[in-house]
């Protein structure tokens, strides 16, 4: 009779064990940060670090190109490889907000299929959430992630973020070939203009775009532009020149400390001196946390004065500066920016 019981409740146990068993799809790490989009393999993402308070997030999926791209204050932070909707079930393209967060979801319709990190997109079934990547198109209609760019995704969002699905023909240019500057208001998911400076035109500056709000920075050697972001939108961009034999190669990410570069090396005005910066430790470039800028490096890049004083009155601790030698602007040719926002490095 005691047997019998002990099978019994092992055939009990099936189900559940049945239930828990829940896969782990893609790679388990990051790839290191100038790991181009284009670059990935199926399973293969992107992250490099965040911060919440760097200002808001957004999400665009290219159904194109099956991968998406997370931006936090306007600047791509995380991208990673894809699944969506096979043929007749096709994953619907728009501007959705995130109505739901369950981090243990299951499927209502497919026999409870494991649904992790689920990030609910409509109340008809789509959704953000880990699940399998084969390389192309094949849920039922969801946005398959990889199961620790999912995690990391569901831990930094917040509900009614913004995710904006494109496909070609369907949707812009920016949207289905996104770039390493957000081509859209984190807010309400609408296209930004974002006009190139003006043959002659030194820089523009427009803080009302965004009147307050977290700052950040992107400087991109290749183009040779600085822009300033803030609150997810572009106030700000300015040519600059680079000197030097040894500009510093790849790209780095530094976050700005509750101080300042001593006045004799670091003054860039009368009244304003240089923030002090450190570095932050992305993958790839781990050697990089709680570094200084070097100074050599910084007097390389020259500014225009008249730009700097507009902008170093608002850079506060946690601004964040990110160095490339990859091109951002749109339409054109070379490497993409790959990332900006990190966790500042402990102090």
């Amino acid at each position: 009779m005691r047997r019998y019981a002990k099978v019994l409740g092992l055939i009990a146990l099936v189900p559940l064990l049945a239930l828990a068993a829940v896969p782990f799809w893609g790679d388990k790490q990051s790839r290191p940060i100038d790991t181009a989009a284009a670059d990935l393999k199926p399973g293969q993402w992107v992250w490099a670090g965040d911060d919440k308070s760097a200002g808001p997030m957004a999400v665009i999926v290219s159904l194109t190109e099956q991968r998406a791209y997370v931006y936090r204050n306007g600047i791509l932070m995380a991208w990673s490889t894809v699944s969506t909707g096979k043929a007749g079930y096709e994953t619907p393209t728009g501007v959705f907000t995130i109505l739901q967060k369950d981090k243990d979801h299951r499927s209502n319709k497919y026999n409870s299929a494991p649904m992790p990190y689920q990030q609910r997109l409509t109340w008809d079934g789509v959704a953000l959430h880990a699940g399998g990547l084969p390389g192309y198109p094949e849920s039922h209609g969801c946005v398959h992630l990889p199961t620790g760019f999912a995690q990391k995704l569901f831990d930094a969002s917040t509900m009614g973020m913004v995710v904006v699905v494109a496909e070609a023909g369907h949707s812009a240019a920016d949207l289905v070939h996104p770039g390493a500057l957000s081509p859209i208001d984190p807010s309400t998911g609408k296209d930004v203009d974002m006009p190139l400076l003006e043959d002659g035109q030194p820089w523009r500056w427009d803080p009302s775009r965004a009147s307050k709000g977290p700052l950040s920075v992107v400087l991109s050697r290749t183009d040779r532009i600085l822009f300033v972001y803030r609150d997810g939108v572009e106030i700000g961009r300015t040519r600059i020149k680079l000197g030097g034999p040894d500009l510093r190669s790849g790209t780095h990410a530094y976050v700005v400390k509750a101080g300042y570069v001593p006045p004799a090396a670091g003054s860039v005005t009368p009244t304003t001196p240089m923030p002090e910066w450190i570095g932050i430790g992305v993958p790839g470039s781990e050697d990089d946390a709680g570094a200084p800028l070097p100074e050599d490096l910084a007097r390389q890049v020259v500014i225009p004065e008249a730009f700097k004083a507009q902008v170093l009155p608002l850079v506060q601790p946690g601004t964040v500066l990110v160095a490339t030698d990859a091109s951002v602007l749109p339409r054109t040719t070379g490497v993409h920016l790959q990332v900006i926002d990190a966790d500042p490095p402990e102090r």
